[in-house]
């Protein structure tokens, strides 16, 4: 497994988009971060205070981890980019022909999709930590709510298992990232508000594709006010069940339709 991520990684090492994306989404999130306690970003008033006061612990975790999981939209049109590349340019059938497996061929994206998941992960942690010590003065209660960092791991996962999924299904990097934008900002958004609507005990749009993952990690306002209006605790293992269901069947479609597709 470690050779195919290291042969994946001398394609990526000389891409320019590859680095200039990784560069927007290093950059941007802690700046984005920065602006908003700074007072930089302003909108809704009393609602941005609010929000810029939960960078010490423990809310720093799922503040960071929450706009964060904005950000993994850059790392899923990367991995689009990347796969569907391969079919454009016919560079898949260069790497069957050099001795892999179609099944090595797509175990090397999934690794690519579990190492950016992982490395995302590892950094949101380290922002969080820093954010979080930088207004509480210190580490006492770093590890309480930490778990966010976790939601955010299955989140990247989810990501960028539905994107390689989509540009294996489509092939065309164009055409798979405006069905993926359409999808997570419109459609999604849709089919959860009209299967919440007709399910209301139930809250069946919840676990939608991409759905349940974005559940766990809630814009960091809505959650304070459903604390402060005392509502019942979120079904946050559901949703975590979900993601992980949600993740595996990205894994086996995605494996299904590149081992019965024509090369």
């Amino acid at each position: 497994m470690s050779s195919l991520l290291a042969i994946e990684w001398l394609k990526l090492k000389r891409y320019n988009t590859f680095w200039i994306l990784i560069c927007f989404f290093i950059v941007l999130l802690p700046l984005w971060n920065y602006c908003i306690l700074s007072g930089g970003i302003n909108v809704s008033g009393n609602g941005m205070k609010l929000i810029n006061q939960t960078y010490s612990f423990p809310g720093v975790w799922g503040n960071i981890g929450f706009w964060g999981s904005l950000f993994v939209v850059l790392l899923s049109i990367l991995i689009i980019i990347l796969t569907a590349n391969e079919f454009t340019f016919r560079t898949h059938r260069q790497n069957v022909i050099d001795g892999w497996s179609r099944l090595q061929f797509f175990h090397a994206k999934i690794l690519l999709v579990f190492a950016f998941s992982v490395a995302a992960t590892v950094y949101v942690f380290i922002l969080g930590a820093i954010f979080g010590y930088a207004n509480s003065g210190s580490f006492s209660s770093m590890f309480e709510g930490v778990e966010k960092v976790f939601y955010f791991f299955l989140f990247s996962l989810n990501y960028l298992g539905f994107a390689l999924l989509a540009s294996i299904v489509i092939r065309r990097s164009g055409l798979s990232i405006g069905m993926f934008l359409l999808y997570i900002f419109i459609i999604k958004n849709i089919l959860k508000g009209v299967l919440n609507f007709t399910n209301n005990d139930w809250n069946v749009g919840n676990y939608l594709p991409l759905q349940s993952c974005s559940e766990l990690l809630p814009f960091p306002l809505f959650e304070m006010l459903k604390g402060l209006m005392k509502q019942g605790p979120q079904p946050t293992t559901a949703y975590v069940l979900a993601s992980i269901a949600w993740a595996i069947i990205y894994y086996f479609a995605g494996r299904g339709i590149l081992l019965k597709r024509d090369w």
